[in-house]
């Protein structure tokens, strides 16, 4: 059995033992980043679901991501919600990471929210803003598309002038004007971590474009555009990454960060499912 073909039986075993137990055939796919796990919350809830029941999911092993599949209705919406992800970071491999996205895309969703804690390296950033990925630079140093391609999963060179939907984006704004929440745009940089920059690496980083900083996305990003699927990523900045006034890491205050934007980020989600026109089940 080659890469892909054991992709395939691995993808359809979750598929199978997921599509009866959801309530729902979700149309949306939303994964909560670091601090966010209390979103589904806001949720009119059919099921939930432990990452570790579920055939071939990764399970994390952050404590901040609590490793649940939740399905319900948001915004009026059939939505799936991923209530924590696994980390390159934490050993696993690029597939196991974005595993759980081609899982949505089978179980039905065709667009995908994506939230992450990040680091703001943008001078006019604060803690606790809300930003909306325009596009994103790839320095990680793998890709979870490197191997073979499975042709039914998407093309083998997957084009990336859009990896997310500028309808969305627009959506986004709109929606955040008229809510009254401010929402900044910006360049994500995924990066591998465990480890946070240096402050050479938050000046290169800067230099080289990038508004955010993180540990995630990226992957995610990636595959689901490979699958056809439209994204939309929202980034809380939950720590300032200035050269010249960097303060060391203090996890604790990162995660209130993100707890206290969350219920705002929350409001703003919902708003966007509300008015978000249906996809296709081709781009």
């Amino acid at each position: 059995m080659n890469q892909a073909t054991g992709e395939l039986k691995a993808i359809e075993g979750a598929r199978e033992f997921l599509a009866p137990k959801l309530g729902i055939t979700p149309e949306i796919g939303i994964i909560l980043g670091t601090g966010l796990g209390q979103f589904a919350a806001a949720m009119k809830t059919c099921a939930s679901i432990a990452y570790r029941d579920i055939p071939n999911f990764p399970v994390p092993s952050v404590e901040s991501h609590a490793g649940e599949l939740v399905s319900g209705t948001l915004g009026g919406r059939p939505t799936a919600v991923m209530n924590g992800r696994v980390h390159y970071y934490e050993g696993y491999s690029m597939r196991d990471v974005t595993f759980p996205v081609r899982v949505l895309r089978a179980l039905g969703v065709r667009t995908l929210l994506i939230t992450n804690a990040a680091g703001g390296m943008n001078p006019l950033y604060a803690a606790g803003d809300i930003v909306v990925a325009v596009d994103h630079i790839n320095l990680m140093g793998e890709n979870p598309l490197r191997g073979a391609n499975e042709d039914s999963l998407g093309p083998r060179f997957p084009d990336m002038s859009e990896p997310y939907s500028r309808e969305l984006i627009t959506l986004a704004l709109q929606t955040a004007r008229e809510e009254k929440i401010p929402l900044r745009e910006g360049v994500f940089v995924g990066v591998a971590g465990p480890n946070l920059e240096t402050r050479a690496e938050y000046r290169f980083l800067r230099w080289a474009g990038a508004d955010l900083v993180g540990m995630s996305l990226v992957p995610e990003t990636i595959v689901a555009v490979h699958g056809g699927m439209r994204v939309l990523a929202l980034a809380v900045v939950t720590d300032t990454c200035f050269p010249d006034a960097l303060e060391p890491l203090d996890v604790p205050k990162i995660l209130a960060t993100a707890a206290k934007a969350e219920p705002t980020l929350t409001r703003l989600v919902t708003r966007i499912i509300e008015r978000m026109p249906r996809a296709s089940d081709a781009r």
